[in-house]
């Protein structure tokens, strides 16, 4: 099969390396970005560049997105010279910023209406995965439509997963950077910790990528299908329940250290106060 003819919009901080991997893609690449620099070293590299959405969409098959907000994306996408006021039928548009699961739906059905399929595949991994090619891609759409993008997206992306209809990929996403930034802003409170005790910082961060490396982090408790609580004669329930146990007590051991340092931790309390609960092991506390 001929290999589809590929467009980029968007070359911000991870949209640019994104669309690098893509420069030598067999049929070509046709970029768009409202900053002339920005495109610049696409169109010396070989690329072509179009002046809006539409004109991208006009030669291409498959168009990714890649800009802030929902706002940029509707425009991108619905707006007077966006993808869809040419989008021929039977192409894909991939909107990769992260947005309301809602606004993929709504754009979703504006496409489908015109005979174009629009998958929301956001993405994770930051700069440094958009650099290497190694992006973890959350899809949502349909398998056909997943599959039309699946060749160009593998030029960026080390891991892709179809997370079902249309609003999927971006759920999926939500819920990993839930995870994500709570754990920025634990690990912000262990290095107030850390500083109080005359700790260094450097040696701190060392020990969590060293460890986190051999035991997957927070990935490591990630391996059920269900977030129900555990049934006690579940196999897996004693495994569960030690690693709550362990983990109340180290809690509880780095409480008595902060309040002896006069260090507030109030994130260190909610986890000991849910950590059962969060595991499955525990009802939820009052």
């Amino acid at each position: 099969m001929t290999e589809p003819r590929v467009g980029f919009v968007g070359l911000g901080q991870i949209g640019a390396p994104m669309a690098r991997h893509l420069v030598d893609w067999p049929t070509g690449l046709v970029v768009c970005d409202r900053r002339r620099e920005a495109t610049a070293p696409f169109v010396e590299a070989g690329a072509t560049c179009a002046a809006t959405p539409g004109q991208v969409a006009s030669v291409c098959d498959v168009i990714s997105v890649m800009v802030v907000n929902d706002d940029q994306t509707n425009e991108v996408v619905a707006g007077p010279d966006g993808v869809l006021t040419t989008a021929a039928p039977g192409s894909v548009i991939a909107v990769h910023s992260t947005i309301a699961p809602e606004t993929a739906e709504t754009l979703g059905a504006m496409a489908a209406a015109r005979g174009v399929e629009l998958v929301d595949a956001p993405v994770s991994g930051g700069f440094i995965g958009a650099h290497d090619g190694t992006l973890a891609a959350m899809v949502g759409g349909t398998e056909a439509a997943v599959e039309q993008c699946r060749g160009p997206f593998a030029r960026w992306a080390s891991l892709i997963v179809r997370a079902g209809p249309v609003g999927a990929g971006t759920r999926l996403k939500l819920a990993r950077n839930l995870m994500h930034f709570v754990m920025y802003a634990g690990a912000g409170e262990a290095q107030r910790l850390a500083t109080a005790a005359g700790l260094n910082l450097g040696q701190l961060a060392a020990v969590v990528r060293h460890s986190d490396a051999v035991t997957g982090g927070a990935s490591a408790i990630m391996v059920r299908q269900s977030a129900e609580p555990f049934d006690p004669d579940d196999a897996m329930f004693d495994l569960f329940d030690h690693a709550r146990a362990l983990g109340e007590k180290d809690l509880a051991l780095a409480q008595q250290l902060a309040a002896a340092l006069d260090v507030d931790v109030p994130f260190a309390a909610l986890a000991r106060q849910r950590l059962g609960f969060e595991l499955g092991v525990r009802p939820e506390p009052a």
